[in-house]
């Protein structure tokens, strides 16, 4: 089981303080998990992709800093800090960083 960085109970954390790049890949750190929910904080090295895929649960993107692509559904989306998607479950995605990039992934159940 992995670990969470914030207790299910209120609790507060600076986001920039927590983001890491690795040298190469992917980082990523649950923040939170409950029943419902999951808060993952996903940094990327520059050049990292991640293969299309899809998810079976809804997923929002937040991206805190850096420059990226998405891909959703054949949408080509320009990651920047400040954007929000949302990426409805079982939809078709992909992403690339071009530079470091951060973002706050939520998946959250369907209803």
């Amino acid at each position: 089981m992995a670990t969470t960085l914030l207790s299910p109970k209120s609790s507060t954390l600076q986001l920039p303080q927590q983001i890491t790049y690795p040298e190469a890949g992917v980082l990523s750190k649950i923040l939170l998990k409950d029943p419902v929910c999951q808060y993952t904080l996903f940094c990327l090295a520059a050049g990292t992709e991640i293969s299309e895929h899809t998810s079976t649960r809804n997923a929002t993107v937040h991206v805190i800093e850096g420059q990226g692509t998405l891909s959703l559904e054949g949408q080509e989306i320009a990651l920047a800090p400040g954007v929000f998607v949302f990426m409805p479950a079982h939809a078709l995605h992909a992403l690339r960083a071009e530079v470091n990039l951060a973002f706050l992934l939520t998946l959250s159940e369907t209803v």
